[in-house]
């Protein structure tokens, strides 16, 4: 038996560097990177005999150098040259921090390469701390083709061993040594101990823009947010900071960049965010949000009915093993900070913001940081990596803010959050096991209750209730009378005014009817979504039968009566469970057109539990009905409270589903005598500061599954029938330790 041993062919080259690394601007980071982990306090970008516009030339070089602490002879021979070196790894282990105090950010011995995508030759000067020695590592690839089958022209398999890497080593310092440097403004000494990379036989075009993106890449590496959200440093301070700049040459010509965008930025926030969700941070052990909102500090736990309620969380974190309150994320704790703006048309005062802040904030998105060096392609303009704008155009498009409105950044280490690596082509994170998974739904789930609860309050604040208020036939009726007196001597102006009253009269009583009509029929789509799961089921299983029943008959031998009686007796039950569902269904389009009647309320209350009878059952939700009193009566229609009553019922099964443990009950008081209901549930209730809200058109705490809209007309078509719904606000109405609503069918005249 022999021994095999893996035998890399050349093109791994190409693999590692060229295809794995997705641009110019990624190449650059990655080598950036690494001279941030030499504790370099400045990296030096120098585009060297280029053109115009950045124009390539066959002599066009890119030349990185840093003051870091440079690469010994054993790190040279025994590591770089190695591709997927587990040195950075084994350090990271052993010590996580540089002598700077920094962490770390390489670790898969694979980001040098990155240099290939650069350029087919890189000669590489490094002097490391306290050497006197200065080592040269030179590689020309320039002779080979993309896949390395052929050097010069001769086809050939050129393996990783085949390609010739040379290093020297000098006593007299080339590069490297304590001199004056430009370094933008200033000049100062250089440490006599650092890494110059010099890359020819450049890849691909360079263009103004392109190198302009390269800064702007350059520039966020490590969190804008550090700086533009907190005070400046005093002068003492500013000796202390860890210092790593950027700084980009053509030739000798320093390529002055400003970072006035950071002062705008920071206006923004400071100015024009309508939330400001600062000091967030997401506690894996407690299973915890803590933040502040607008300066008020905030808890949000994963249990709260506030996120069980979110659609989201039940098709995510909610559908793993437990309850809610002992779901486990895997993906660690971390910190956050969001600003949310208003982008629509009708945004007021200070929040409106003029096209230059708008094209400013829309340059920037949620940027994700480990350890204070950010993760790309995160946070930038094209990325949407929350998946937040991939819901446009669908059912769930209001579950979030829109991905250009909301600045911000996600901020995790690696000691907490292990779980969460890079892809090795830097693109993002890897998808392993839940962590990535589970970190992406907390993000999502939390920006969907920014959305659905403190931003829709802001929303409805804005609202302009007189400029939207139909005008009341009242105010109106004396308007035109005041028209009308001060023409008095003007007969034809009377009679054309006349005319127009009698128009307005006409149109309004069109659109009052059309209003009431599509508010009595808005229960119609509530009560097919309710019904229809079952009906589906029903439907599937019958389809089933049929299947079984025709595969039968095509079979040879005889066929059992018995077999095929039963089976047909079981069909004809399923359709008599969806004609007996439509029927109610249909009663609601039919009611929609009665005039007013006095009306039973338990009638139609019997009609809508029988319709909701499934949901209960599944959800295991115990329904209690008691009459006190005299029968309750209504002078309405049956489709008025047929909206009530729908809305009642979904609105109590959904936040039953939210409570762990114990019984799930509705109960429901018709008192005839006070002429009023009482609807209340066990749930989590309502809270305090969302009590104002909930009657108000779109607000609603269900993410997507929420319209927010039906307890809104079940509050109008009572009102136009001079009936009112509200919370119970005294210890009387209150049946159950959830919501309670009470509904009073006494008009105000009597």
């Amino acid at each position: 038996m022999s021994t095999l041993h893996f035998k890399p062919h050349a093109r791994l080259l190409t693999m590692l560097g060229d295809q794995l690394i997705k641009n110019e601007r990624i190449a650059l980071v990655e080598i950036i990177k690494n001279a941030y982990d030499a504790d370099a306090s400045w990296v030096k970008v120098t585009f060297d005999d280029f053109e115009d516009g950045f124009k390539v030339k066959a002599s066009s070089k890119i030349i990185i150098e840093d003051d870091g602490t440079g690469m010994t002879r054993n790190v040279l021979e025994e590591h770089w040259i190695s591709p997927a070196t587990p040195v950075k790894k084994l350090a990271k282990a052993a010590k996580a921090s540089t002598p700077k105090g920094r962490k770390l950010q390489g670790e898969k011995g694979i980001g040098r390469f990155a240099i290939l995508k650069l350029g087919r030759t890189v000669s590489i000067t490094t002097r490391p701390e306290r050497s006197s020695e200065e080592f040269t590592l030179s590689l020309d690839l320039s002779h080979y083709d993309d896949d390395f089958l052929s050097k010069d022209g001769d086809a050939h398999s050129y393996y990783l061993e085949d390609i010739d890497i040379s290093l020297s080593a000098s006593e007299k310092a080339t590069y490297i040594r304590a001199e004056q440097i430009a370094l933008g403004a200033r000049v100062e000494r250089r440490k006599p101990h650092g890494t110059r990379i010099e890359v020819s036989n450049l890849r691909g075009s360079w263009t103004q823009k392109r190198v302009d993106d390269v800064y702007a890449d350059l520039i966020r590496l490590q969190s804008i947010f550090d700086i533009i959200t907190k005070p400046a440093e005093k002068e003492g301070d500013a000796e202390k900071a860890d210092v790593f700049d950027v700084l980009i040459y053509k030739g000798s010509e320093f390529q002055n960049y400003s970072n006035a965008y950071l002062e705008e930025l920071r206006a923004l926030i400071e100015n024009n965010a309508v939330l400001r969700i600062t000091d967030g941070r997401y506690d894996e052990f407690k299973k915890t949000f803590k933040f502040s909102l607008n300066g008020k500090p905030e808890a949000l736990a994963l249990s709260d009915p506030d996120i069980t309620g979110i659609t989201l969380f039940r098709e995510t974190l909610g559908k793993k093993d437990g309850s809610p309150n002992n779901i486990a994320t895997k993906c660690g704790s971390f910190s956050f900070g969001f600003y949310v703006f208003d982008l629509s048309k009708d945004a007021a005062g200070k929040f409106d913001l003029d096209d230059t802040q708008t094209r400013r904030l829309k340059e920037h998105r949620i940027y994700l940081y480990r350890d204070g060096i950010r993760v790309y392609p995160y946070g930038d303009a094209d990325d949407d990596w929350l998946q937040t704008d991939m819901y446009r155009g669908t059912k769930a498009a209001g579950m979030f803010l829109s991905n250009d409105q909301v600045l911000g950044f996600v901020n995790i280490t690696q000691k907490e959050n292990p779980e969460l690596k890079d892809k090795t082509n830097r693109e993002g994170l890897i998808e392993i096991g839940d962590a990535t998974s589970d970190f992406r739904n907390l993000l999502q789930i939390f920006l969907a209750w920014v959305r659905k609860k403190p931003y829709e309050k802001y929303r409805i604040s804005t609202r302009d209730d007189k400029g939207a208020e139909i005008a009341k036939k009242e105010r109106v009726k004396a308007g035109f009378e005041d028209l009308e007196a001060k023409l008095a001597s003007n007969k034809p102006a009377q009679a054309a005014l006349q005319a127009v009253a009698k128009l307005y009269q006409t149109e309004r009583s069109y659109l009052i009817q059309r209003a009431e009509t599509t508010e009595n029929l808005a229960g119609v789509g509530l009560s097919v979504e309710t019904a229809s799961h079952d009906i589906m089921a029903v439907l599937h299983r019958g389809l089933i039968s049929l299947d079984s029943l025709i595969t039968e008959t095509q079979k040879t031998g005889a066929l059992s009566k018995d077999f095929i009686n039963r089976e047909l007796i079981a069909l004809r039950g399923m359709l008599s469970f969806v004609e007996a569902q439509l029927k109610d269904i249909q009663q609601l389009f039919k009611s929609s057109k009665q005039r007013r009647k006095n009306v039973r309320i338990i009638d139609v209350l019997r009609k809508v539990e029988k319709l909701f009878a499934p949901s209960l059952n599944k959800e295991n939700v115990i329904l209690s009905i008691e009459e006190r009193g005299s029968p309750l009566m209504g002078k309405t229609t049956d489709a008025v409270l047929l909206q009530l009553f729908l809305n009642l019922f979904d609105n109590a099964v959904y936040w039953l589903r939210s409570k762990g443990s114990g019984k799930r009950q509705i109960q429901v008081l018709l008192d005839g005598n006070e002429g009023e209901l009482i609807f209340a549930d066990n749930g989590p209730g309502i809270k305090a500061d969302d009590a104002p809200y909930i009657f108000e058109p779109f607000y609603s705490g269900r993410g997507e599954d929420g319209r927010g809209l039906g307890l809104y007309i079940a509050k109008q078509l009572l009102e136009r029938h001079d009936y009112s719904i509200e919370l119970a606000d005294i210890k009387r109405h209150k049946l159950l330790p959830g919501a309670n609503f009470v509904v009073s069918f006494v008009k105000e005249d009597e």
